[in-house]
């Protein structure tokens, strides 16, 4: 990783630490639960993504770098959020699939930030059990 690259993931990263704790109280924010890969805990990410049929589809900024990626590998069982209501599901992570042209069918908000901060896209799909 390049030394700007470098920056920039820490830049955002200590950002978002201050940011999210104040995003996933919001009741419509959309948020991704995982399991700790180390404590078992649960684990809260706000994200941005959009459901389609029996999926929800998110792209991570990150890639195989960001946490909830990186707890998804050690288990893909998790819960979404979204409008407020918790949905069971099995994430996977989609390396074949283009993150660019994904975000072009996710929240525009949303597209914008992970273009903006992103390093290393990475596609991300929770096929839900409801």
């Amino acid at each position: 990783m390049s030394r700007r690259t470098d920056l920039r993931f820490r830049a955002t990263t200590a950002f978002q630490r201050r940011l999210n704790p104040i995003l996933r109280r919001l009741p419509l924010q959309t948020v991704l639960e995982t399991t700790g890969r180390v404590s078992g805990l649960p684990r809260q990410t706000p994200v941005g993504g959009r459901r389609v049929g029996g999926s929800f589809w998110l792209v991570s900024e990150f890639g195989e770098k960001s946490q909830y990626v990186r707890n998804i590998k050690a288990d893909p069982r998790v819960r979404v959020r979204i409008r407020g209501r918790w949905h069971e599901g099995t994430a996977h992570l989609m390396p074949q699939d283009d993150p660019v042209a994904r975000l072009r069918r996710l929240p525009r908000v949303n597209g914008l930030g992970v273009r903006a901060l992103g390093t290393n896209l990475l596609t991300v799909r929770v096929d839900l059990d409801t």
